[in-house]
């Protein structure tokens, strides 16, 4: 069933990029999807708990219903894959709209948001970043929250544009929607200034129970077939409220040195309140927020800066890592307890005096320790029921102080995993390109926006800049003898004391592509392909003439001269020739000997999706390149 699930903010990020483009290659056709009831389900087996429980311990949050994947099992043999999606009451498949399984996917997420903190990971599942999966439990991601403020931006615009007025939805889901909804405008007051504890728990408590009260309904006997109309307004209006909580929440995440937190530790206090502490920067926090269209560029430029300048960046690399290295503390310095803690405890000192070494004990160097035999504070807690059962005086008071000792000692609750033990495999002092990658693209985004909003040209220099400091980082413009490995071969990370290791196709191979397209200026907007080559070098042009050789879209191999001060690649298979020229221009010459011309290195909306059908008709595509435009 792994294959259903996955981790939280690729689910995110990774479906809102898709959904982008599919909005910029065929404008409308998402809106086509609203009223299309052709989306289902899946019926997996695991059941995540009430709320109740999981904030009891965030740690066993999902039970696996063995008897549910049996009986699924069992169906498969006579509904193939169908099986594994959800029936409905009346024992159909459950069909939704578009809006349905987009506002399902929002819910789970809000449902789970905590002021301050980010999207709590409670779901035994880590985030994008496997080496801090520790986290899970008591996790609180700022990076999922600022991929939701991207995805629910998008969408909030997608609805405004569109002239449906109402979508019809399960009940269920519509009531999810409205307990939701409740909750956030009840509580939006506090967003006038800093959340104190107890409104954050009450914020969450509502949000965590009107997504436990969905889930317990489905569980118990699936969707009715029943349906509700949502108004178009009604989520528009749903998405500026989310958006002004999850903007609120970013805001309080900015660290004094312009980084943000990446992720943060949820704790219950005195079963009333809900603190939040950070921990060390990250650089996917950075990625994140830069990917999140919250910052005006100018502070994006603060954020590069900073992240310079910060502890993030490896200079041999003239890389980033992953999160600032340390040195871990050697076997003799772990679970050592200060004499004056020792001294303040009257219920340790009087179990040290009675020869008692259930819980601590005292080495013959005269330094205190725990018992070896504790994994965490579960271990400890039985530990200490025992000797209450064998009429030992343990108070509530002393339960409590000893437990406070042992977190203090081990601060399991800030453990995050790999990135927190190990220095090869994405731990400390480990660059791991993927997310290298990633944040070259977050930049390049940001450049792109600069240029098109015709920003001061110094400040979008300086955004360039920055790009290509980070694209020469990154191994393919590196030697062999500095990478520690072939620079065009992907590896997935280089720890401090190595070359690049682990070889495999990563990720990251996507990213660099896309952020190749940015860097050539391919852009695509309202189903239309135009060029904007400003992120462009003009030591990429040629310095002699040379041939080149591509497949065109009848799979036919075709070569063709290309001059001095020119550059060329295809798109969907179709060439593309870079000249340099004293003005822009652009000419798409056809198949049947005619040429389209233009001065805004446009191409109109049919011919554009000539070259996206890859149909044959358009066999070429000249951009004269402003030299002006270009550094």
């Amino acid at each position: 069933w792994s294959y259903i699930g996955y981790w939280g903010d690729h689910q995110i990020i990774y479906l809102l990029k898709l959904l982008e483009l599919a909005e910029q290659h065929a404008p409308g056709k998402l809106e086509s999807y609203f009223q299309e009831n052709i989306f289902v389900y899946a019926n997996v087996p695991y059941k995540i708990k009430p709320y109740e429980d999981i904030l009891r311990n965030p740690k066993d949050t999902i039970d696996f219903d063995r008897e549910l994947d049996h009986r699924i099992q069992e169906r498969w043999l006579s509904l193939g894959a169908d099986s594994a999606l959800l029936l409905n009451q009346k024992q159909s498949i459950h069909h939704v709209n578009f809006i349905e399984k987009i506002l399902a996917t929002v819910l789970a997420k809000i449902s789970n948001f905590i002021p301050e903190g980010g999207i709590w990971m409670n779901t035994q599942r880590p985030e994008w970043n496997d080496a801090n999966n520790a986290l899970v439990g008591n996790g609180v991601s700022v990076v999922t929250l600022c991929y939701l403020r991207r995805f629910m931006t998008f969408f909030k615009k997608i609805l405004e544009r569109s002239k449906v007025k109402e979508v019809i939805i399960s009940e269920e889901l519509k009531d999810f929607f409205e307990n939701t909804q409740a909750v956030l405008h009840r509580n939006q007051q506090v967003l006038l200034g800093s959340i104190s504890n107890k409104d954050r728990k009450t914020i969450l408590d509502g949000l965590g129970q009107a997504g436990s009260r969905y889930r317990a309904q489905i569980y118990r006997q699936s969707f009715s077939d029943q349906r509700k109309a949502l108004p178009i307004a009604e989520l528009i209006a749903f998405s500026s409220l989310c958006l002004q909580y999850i903007d609120h929440t970013i805001r309080a995440n900015k660290r004094a040195d312009n980084l943000y937190h990446s992720y943060n530790l949820m704790s219950v206090e005195n079963s009333q309140e809900i603190s939040i502490s950070h921990l060390s920067e990250m650089l996917e926090g950075q990625v994140a927020v830069l990917s999140a269209g919250y910052l005006s560029s100018d502070k994006v430029l603060k954020i590069l800066e900073s992240l310079k300048a910060s502890k993030l960046f490896r200079e041999d690399q003239y890389s980033y890592l992953l999160y600032p290295n340390k040195e871990l503390p050697g076997f003799l310095r772990k679970n050592s307890i200060p004499d004056s803690v020792i001294a303040k405890s009257t219920f340790l000192t009087n179990l040290l005096k009675n020869g008692n070494t259930r819980i601590v004990e005292k080495d013959i160097t005269g330094g205190y320790h725990f018992n070896g035999n504790f994994k965490n504070a579960t271990d400890l807690r039985n530990a200490l029921e025992e000797l209450e059962k064998n009429h030992y005086p343990v108070t509530p008071h002393d339960k409590e102080e000893v437990l406070q000792i042992f977190e203090g000692i081990f601060n399991h609750k800030a453990f995050t995993g790999r990135s927190g033990t190990f220095y090869g495999y994405e731990g400390l002092g480990s660059i791991y390109w993927h997310m290298v990658s990633k944040l070259q693209l977050a930049v390049q985004e940001c450049c792109i926006k600069a240029i098109h909003a015709r920003e001061n040209e110094t400040l979008v220099d300086k955004l360039l800049e920055n790009y290509y400091r980070i694209n020469e980082g990154i191994g393919v413009h590196k030697s062999p003898e500095l990478y520690g490995a072939f620079p065009t071969d992907p590896y997935s990370h280089t720890p401090a004391t190595k070359g690049a290791q682990q070889p495999g196709m990563t990720g990251q191979v996507k990213e660099d592509i896309l952020s190749r397209f940015g860097e050539v200026g391919v852009l695509v907007e309202e189903g239309r392909l135009f060029f904007n080559p400003r992120m462009l070098r003009k030591t990429e042009f040629l310095s002699d003439k040379q041939r080149f050789t591509y497949v065109d879209v009848h799979g036919k191999e075709t070569e063709f001269p290309v001059s001095k001060n020119a550059l060329c690649f295809t798109y969907c298979q179709v060439p593309v020739v870079y000249n340099l020229a004293d003005k822009s221009s652009l000419e798409v010459f056809l198949s049947d000997g005619s040429v389209s011309k233009s001065e805004d290195l446009k191409l109109d909306y049919v011919l554009s999706q000539k070259v996206f059908g890859r149909t044959g008709d358009v066999v070429r595509i000249v951009v004269h390149v402003a030299q002006a435009m270009l550094k």
